[in-house]
């Protein structure tokens, strides 16, 4: 397997296999949306079309990135999500890089989003779908994200060798820009950051479950896929899809 590791900006317009990488926080709030019972996650481009599509569908909760904002449910914190109510429901999110990134390479034609959570999962996803080149997006920071890249390095390494240890790539992740400014975030009391964010997200292949995202109906949504069969999966308690 061929690897590729570009920013968004950079990225081609539709390669065969892209795994775009947000650590901190996007996809890290998505995998434990799925975990807390998410039935999927609809991708929105603007905010604008985030809160279009959750006054549509008024049970939708709407994330997004940055601080609060007025008509959205989270400001993308996984610690956070521990205070909502998501289980059988379908999420709407909108972030500046993650959601970006993917939004950039929809037409993939095998198209994941990754974090460290879920960085074993998607690397057997690869593994059994053998591809000849993946197109790893490096979401954060223009392309240069610390983290984002050591996430995607560690999940081209899982695919080499399902043994590779995770600890080197999380030591970079921790050192990064992005985790000093969510730690400088809880010193300052910034809304919308938990203490516990950082180390969230810092916490490798904890979810059985890859996340893989296709277009429906006009819009990019993403479901959680079996590492093994590739198929959908439901991942907690559900209660009647809204």
């Amino acid at each position: 397997m061929r690897t590729e590791f570009t920013g968004t900006p950079g990225t081609p317009k539709a390669p065969d296999v892209a795994v775009v990488v947000d650590v901190m926080r996007a996809f890290t709030v998505a995998a434990w949306a799925f975990r807390r019972g998410a039935e999927r996650i609809v991708f929105a481009g603007t905010r604008q079309e985030a809160l279009d599509l959750k006054a549509r569908h008024p049970g939708r909760p709407a994330f997004q990135d940055g601080a609060p904002v007025p008509g959205f449910d989270l400001a993308n914190s996984p610690a956070r999500l521990r205070s909502l109510d998501v289980r059988g429901r379908t999420v709407v999110q909108k972030t500046t890089a993650g959601t970006a990134g993917a939004l950039a390479v929809a037409d993939a034609g095998l198209l994941l989003c990754a974090s460290f959570v879920v960085a074993g999962a998607t690397a057997e996803v690869l593994r059994r779908a053998r591809p000849e080149t993946v197109t790893f997006v490096v979401t954060g920071d223009g392309g240069r994200a610390a983290e984002d890249r050591a996430c995607a390095e560690y999940i081209a390494d899982r695919v080499r060798a399902a043994g590779a240890d995770p600890a080197p790539y999380l030591e970079r992740a921790g050192r990064s820009d992005a985790a000093a400014r969510l730690a400088d975030g809880v010193r300052r009391g910034w809304a919308g950051v938990h203490p516990e964010d950082v180390a969230m997200c810092l916490e490798a292949d904890t979810f059985p479950f890859a996340m893989a995202a296709a277009r429906v109906d006009g819009h990019l949504v993403l479901r959680p896929v079996d590492a093994l069969s590739g198929e959908p999966v439901r991942t907690g308690p559900a209660r009647p899809a809204v």
